[in-house]
């Protein structure tokens, strides 16, 4: 199971820390992906990060929002600055894993929301 932690209301220029954790022993984690659903929207890639640590973003969320992981803890951590009204919305957490009979999950996410 995937949880993720941190949303909440922040004025526009804020910033907010997501986590994401799986629980469960006997596998690694392999790619961790955050994404963003803006309401009556598309969910939309916002981040991803290899196990090796390559990391990846999209167009929204590069130079303003940077994903790390703590593998000890198997968590997911996206670091928001500099938010914006339209970064409002549900955000999902997915990971991968090793074995990769595991498939993959997906935490239920959840709610920015950017406003004044």
């Amino acid at each position: 199971q995937l949880v993720e932690s941190g949303g909440g209301l922040v004025q526009p220029g804020g910033s907010l820390r997501l986590s994401c954790v799986v629980s469960g022993s006997g596998f690694r984690v392999n790619n961790m992906y955050w994404y963003h659903q803006a309401p009556g929207m598309a969910r939309e890639f916002v981040a991803s990060i290899s196990s090796d640590g390559m990391t990846h973003y999209g167009d929204s969320a590069k130079g303003r929002f940077t994903i790390s992981r703590a593998d000890a803890e198997n968590m997911a951590v996206l670091q928001m600055n500099s938010l914006k009204p339209e970064d409002t919305g549900l955000y999902s957490c997915r990971m991968t894993f090793d074995p990769q009979s595991l498939g993959e999950w997906w935490g239920r996410g959840i709610l920015v929301t950017v406003s004044s």
